[in-house]
């Protein structure tokens, strides 16, 4: 997983990128996904995912994190406002007079806005997105579906995790009015955490 830590930790956003669908292309090679994540101040992130060839089955099931700081709400709030710019890209892995050429080729893009995750009920997104382009791609076969690529976005909010475990250490039933004295309260925690809906 690849993290981009902007800020101490108050909020963790995850972006997963599942697999890219409907690609016809005309030529052989490498795709991979370029995205832009907000930094604050009008200024962008650029990210790679890995490459995988076109001959593939096009999975990369690939995740990057990231934390914002301040206070939830604001956070929050700031980052309904934002959106994650995704970029389909192909790039020649047949050498060209001895070398590989080190450009890549826009197959398609998708802007994402963060709010469509942060006001889903779980605060999550799972979908498959159309990846489109202002001008034809001499990549893509002619008179098929656009590409589209599949893209889970999460919204975490620290604060509500360790009201989580707050309550589970109050259900465990072995603790007195010093403490919980079960040594196995943080194992307990855990798979409770996992099992949460």
């Amino acid at each position: 997983m690849g993290a981009a830590s902007l800020c101490p930790s108050s909020l963790s956003c995850e972006i997963r990128i599942v697999q890219a669908k409907n690609i016809e292309l005309k030529s052989h090679g490498n795709l991979f996904v370029r995205f832009y994540l907000p930094a604050g101040n009008k200024k962008k992130i650029q990210l790679n995912s890995q490459e995988i060839s076109s001959k593939s089955n096009l999975l990369w099931n690939q995740s990057f994190s990231l934390e914002c700081s301040g206070t939830d709400q604001d956070s929050i709030s700031n980052l309904k406002q934002e959106s994650v710019v995704f970029e389909l890209r192909w790039r020649n892995t047949n050498p060209i007079l001895g070398k590989i050429s080190g450009g890549s080729q826009l197959l398609g893009r998708a802007e994402i806005p963060w709010k469509t995750a942060v006001e889903s009920p779980k605060m999550e997104i799972e979908k498959c997105f159309m990846m489109l382009s202002k001008k034809t791609c001499s990549l893509l076969v002619d008179g098929v579906k656009p590409p589209s690529l599949q893209i889970s976005m999460k919204v975490r909010v620290p604060k509500m995790e360790k009201k989580k475990k707050k309550m589970l250490r109050d259900e465990c039933g072995c603790c007195s009015g010093s403490g919980c004295k079960c040594e196995d309260y943080e194992m307990f925690a855990l798979v409770g955490a996992f099992e949460a809906p």
